[in-house]
């Protein structure tokens, strides 16, 4: 494990330090996605990124504008409240992820790139993080993260308890409408540097976790963003190691978490409940 992470030192900084943010960025957003209930809006925004990037290749324009313009869009309209609405929310994602994933394919053999470099830049792969692509990062995503660490308190109020933010005062179409920005600008930029599959994997898995392992949402936070840089390092140093594809080994790595989270808390839950019953 050492001569992996020594490899990682050496030769893929950029990936070792891109990686450990990005998780942390996602698991952080992924902790309020979770509470909120609408896991599956990260697969949605996860291919309106990849559509977004498919779409810029065939007009020439810049990848990452492409992504940011279908994924902040779709966040937006993903946003609006539902209402007594007779389509629920999961039929609305449905619908987005089955139109982006057909427009996709249609852009691809509509440009003039070659299939494994629309592979690469549709799906990303950590281990071939560029210096530019830190820049992106640093320069978009940690700003992101920042502004809901700022206005962390009005946004905890309106998803975890609406109607009382409302009689708060608190303006709750709005905050709403905030974090779905954000969350649709990072799933746009981390989906177009370390790829859809990991970003989700970020979103849904640590967060998943952290929520089994503490209700106090100060402590959740924390061991989401933790544990989705451990579980990164691991699978970094695993794939290093033994030479396995990074993102699929990191995602490998966290499910491995979760599993070994909810055996945890299943025995821990089994013990408590055997006490009181003494």
């Amino acid at each position: 494990m050492s001569t992996g992470l020594e490899l990682l030192i050496h030769s893929f900084p950029n990936a070792l330090w891109t990686g450990i943010i990005i998780s942390a960025i996602g698991a952080l957003f992924g902790v309020f996605v979770v509470l909120r209930r609408v896991v599956f809006i990260g697969v949605a925004l996860s291919e309106l990124a990849a559509c977004g990037v498919a779409g810029a290749l065939w007009l020439h324009v810049p990848p990452l504008l492409g992504a940011g313009l279908l994924t902040m869009g779709g966040a937006a309209l993903l946003s609006m409240p539902t209402g007594e609405n007779r389509i629920p929310r999961d039929a609305l994602l449905g619908s987005i992820f089955v139109g982006a994933a057909g427009l996709s394919v249609f852009f691809v053999l509509r440009s003039a790139y070659g299939l494994e470099e629309v592979k690469s830049l549709l799906y990303g792969d950590l281990i071939l993080v560029t210096i530019q692509d830190v820049y992106i990062m640093l320069a978009l995503l940690v700003p992101a993260a920042l502004t809901l660490v700022v206005f962390l308190r009005p946004i905890t109020h309106v998803f975890l308890d609406r109607e009382m933010s409302m009689v708060m005062k608190i303006a709750a179409r709005k905050w709403e409408l905030v974090f779905f920005l954000l969350l649709g600008l990072v799933v746009a930029v981390a989906s177009k540097i370390v790829g859809a599959m990991l970003m989700f994997c970020y979103l849904a898995v640590p967060s998943t976790a952290a929520l089994l392992l503490s209700r106090r949402l100060s402590r959740v936070l924390i061991i989401a963003t933790s544990s989705a840089a451990f579980c990164t390092l691991a699978g970094l140093i695993v794939s290093a190691s033994i030479d396995t594809p990074t993102n699929p080994t990191i995602c490998v790595s966290s499910v491995f978490f979760l599993a070994a989270v909810a055996g945890l808390t299943f025995l821990r839950n089994l013990w408590r409940k055997k006490q009181n019953e003494h």
